[in-house]
């Protein structure tokens, strides 16, 4: 029709749709195609032009470029002007929900995808690493266990694994449920974080009867009834959504944007964590949101002094999810002793995870309870029931009735076996004089012989006892700086110990203890009397044989120390 037509010489850029019109130049089995196009006349149809012409000639290698029109076809769905008409060779390329590149867990974009494998590296306190395959849904119960095998160190449920972020001095350890791929997910590319396989004595400590973590003047319960609670209760309290408490206190808080600390009172409850802006009210018009529980992670602060001019050194930090990187987005807080730090970080858990930490507590509870082997108990096989008690002293062997007798001959050959390992492990110190007299004097050995190549210069002296060396409780020549990083980050509970040589005295020996949450250590110093090496902690009041025998008789006896010893930090080669 004249006037609805397009002006004279332009080019229409509408999809039309034709009947079918024979075309000789078609495309035959994509081996011939047509240089030229001619759309077929029509009476009044949208590529007629004035006058009667038909369209230029358009070259078929020339792309057609579509712009909006009323006209859609009735048959063709609509495309995405992004993607190309020609087939994708990479179609995984161009949706990033199904591209393993894309979504790489390993460069944070998104959440992991179920049924895939993902590499997690996890360090050992001595700083070397291991790679193990993981899929989606593995927990951390479930990696530990792994490592325990592959180390064949003794399985307990106080191993775990920790969240170390070294660029910020943070740390934390994972619950048992928590999925490991989806925590590593969360890192930012590049940034300084690790997994740490290493004891957590702390981690199950709240459920024990015997903890005080929660003192009575930071547990609101508590003061409503003016009466002590005990601690099996306020548990169960903090465990029933109906009744639940609430942790309140002063903590300091660091500005945002600054390095100023200010000191609030903060309350914490279900509904997140809360500070007063005057004094102690809980007036809401007083009280300001400060974090979530739900969307954010709490953390142990290790070096905040130097880091982030923390008041204490007892300072944490509450982590937002959505916080990949940096210290901005960081809520820090210091207490103002380890007591009231290890309550807050404790009500955090409870408050976080409820019913689902204390399941993590009964299947800990359950697996130490199954015996090692699977199947039905083996039975005694019968050369182990025909066994007999026999005294080979004399030219021939003879068969021991005498129940006491047999206790004695057992008795005699530990002692004697106890003696060949001493010699056999004896290590002197090098460099410096023997533990048993100053005087004495030590040369170096001949070239070729292993380290330690130092001996005695005397031919009959006795060598030092070293069995020690051989036990996992045993740390060498480590710092005291060291020995209470150790003890911190394997739990801050009573009776978790270690045995380390003296700094300040060549000939001694440290024993470090942990008890109500402080460090103690107690020197013990080695003696000789009559020629025969003794090591005592009180003056020779009370004398042992050898540190073992010190560190055996202290975990059955509390002897002079505040506690037994219970747990030994150890650490584990991977």
């Amino acid at each position: 029709t004249p006037g609805h037509g397009p002006p004279k010489g332009t080019r229409t850029n509408t999809w039309c749709q034709t009947p079918s019109v024979p075309t000789d130049n078609a495309m035959e089995g994509g081996a011939q195609q047509s240089s030229l196009w001619e759309p077929p006349e029509q009476d009044g149809g949208p590529g007629e032009q004035d006058g009667g012409e038909g369209l230029p000639e358009v070259k078929r290698s020339q792309p057609l470029f579509i712009h909006g029109s009323s006209r859609q076809p009735p048959q063709e769905e609509p495309r995405a002007s992004s993607l190309p008409s020609i087939p994708n060779p990479f179609p995984e390329l161009c949706s990033p929900s199904n591209s393993p590149i894309l979504s790489s867990p390993a460069l944070g974009q998104g959440p992991p995808r179920e049924g895939t494998s993902h590499v997690v590296k996890v360090f050992g306190e001595d700083g070397a690493c291991r790679s193990l395959e993981a899929s989606a849904g593995t927990t951390a119960r479930q990696l530990c266990e792994t490592l325990v095998r592959r180390t064949r160190a003794l399985h307990d449920h106080s191993w775990a694994l920790v969240e170390l972020h070294q660029h910020l001095a943070l740390e934390r350890c994972l619950e048992d449920h928590e999925s490991v791929v989806e925590v590593q997910s969360s890192w930012a590319p590049g940034a300084d974080s690790r997994f740490v396989f290493c004891k957590n004595f702390a981690k199950y400590e709240l459920f024990k009867s015997n903890a005080s973590l929660f003192p009575e003047v930071m547990v609101s319960s508590c003061l409503e009834a003016n009466k002590s609670m005990a601690h099996s209760e306020l548990i169960q309290n903090f465990l029933n959504s109906g009744s639940c408490p609430e942790v309140q206190g002063f903590l300091q808080l660091r500005e945002a944007g600054r390095k100023v600390w200010k000191r609030f009172h903060f309350s914490l409850r279900r509904s997140g964590l809360y500070y007063s802006t005057k004094g102690t009210s809980k007036d809401p018009r007083h009280l300001q949101y400060f974090a979530d529980l739900t969307e954010s992670n709490i953390y142990y602060v290790t070096q905040g002094k130097k880091l982030y001019g923390t008041p204490t050194e007892f300072g944490f930090c509450i982590k937002p999810h959505k916080v990949r990187s940096g210290v901005k987005g960081l809520k820090l807080l210091c207490s103002e002793d380890e007591q009231s730090r290890s309550c807050w970080m404790a009500a955090f858990r409870l408050f976080k995870y409820g019913m689902q930490l204390y399941r993590n507590y009964q299947q800990a509870q359950a697996r130490l309870s199954q015996p090692p082997w699977i199947g039905p108990t083996p039975l005694r096989s019968v050369s182990d029931n025909a066994l007999v008690a026999m005294d080979f002293s004399g030219c021939t062997g003879r068969v021991i009735e005498n129940p006491n007798e047999v206790l004695t001959a057992a008795l005699e050959e530990a002692q004697a076996w106890r003696k060949k390992t001493t010699h056999r492990y004896s290590l002197p110190a090098a460099c410096h004089s023997s533990p048993l007299s100053a005087g004495e004097t030590w040369a170096q050995c001949p070239a070729g012989v292993p380290a330690p190549g130092w001996g005695p210069s005397k031919p009959d002296a006795p060598l030092p006892t070293a069995i020690h060396r051989t036990q996992p409780w045993f740390h060498g020549r480590i710092s005291r700086e060291d020995t209470q990083q150790l003890i911190g980050r394997q739990g801050l509970v009573d009776g978790v110990f270690l045995v380390r040589e003296s700094q300040r005295n060549p000939k001694g020996f440290v024993l470090s203890l942990c008890h109500l949450q402080r460090i103690k250590h107690y020197l013990i110093l080695p003696s000789e009397e009559e020629g025969r090496l003794y090591f005592t902690m009180d003056d020779g009041q009370t004398r042992f044989a050898d540190l073992i025998q010190l560190v055996e008789f202290h975990q059955i006896n509390r002897g002079i120390l505040p506690c037994k010893l219970r747990h030994y930090c150890t650490c584990v080669a991977l």
